[in-house]
């Protein structure tokens, strides 16, 4: 398996700075938004835009909140070994809020489809965003689009995009894998 740098720590550093941004241009004050990372890797990308919103640009009152789709998804039932959930962790309704579901790499849209209906259990928001670090173009099975997106990359086929963190991987940055033809 090969491997290509595709953004290094500096340059994950101003993508999430620029997100940030893009946030509060679209989100004046936050007091009627929530931030929901999905589970597990969306999670630390939800963690750094938050850090960064309210150390960096004082948003204060920012609510955050993390979502598990794995029950949700079309395609729970296939593996071989039995599914392990992780922790839904809402502690607010989303019912009239604005909701930015965050999660590092959009790929088929499967995902999102699955945690739109997850977050059904908890209200029915005013308005859904959709927060990405990695577009995967040209591998869309739904039609979803990110509304924030920190970069798009072409991959296909035997390609896949890995989002490294300091706190989960030791190190920031962001990969596109090749395996190896058999």
């Amino acid at each position: 398996m090969s491997q290509k740098l595709l953004l290094n720590a500096t340059e994950l550093n101003l993508i999430l700075n620029r997100l940030a941004c893009q946030l509060i241009e679209n989100h004046d004050t936050f007091e009627n938004t929530a931030l929901i990372g999905l589970q597990p890797r969306g999670t630390f990308l939800l963690n750094r835009l938050a850090t960064l919103l309210k150390t960096t640009y004082k948003v204060k009152d920012l609510k955050t909140g993390l979502l598990d789709i794995t029950f949700y998804r079309d395609d729970f039932r296939r593996g071989e070994e039995p599914l392990k959930a992780n922790t839904t962790q809402i502690d607010f309704l989303v019912e009239g809020k604005k909701v930015v579901i965050v999660d590092d790499v959009l790929y088929t849209g499967r995902s999102i489809r699955a945690a739109l209906t997850a977050l059904q259990s908890f209200g029915r928001p005013a308005s859904v965003e959709l927060l990405t670090l990695i577009d995967r173009r040209f591998s869309r099975h739904l039609p979803i689009q990110p509304d924030y997106n920190g970069r798009q990359v072409d991959a296909i086929g035997n390609q896949k995009v890995k989002v490294s963190w300091n706190e989960n991987d030791g190190e920031d940055a962001v990969y596109l894998l090749k395996t190896d033809a058999l």
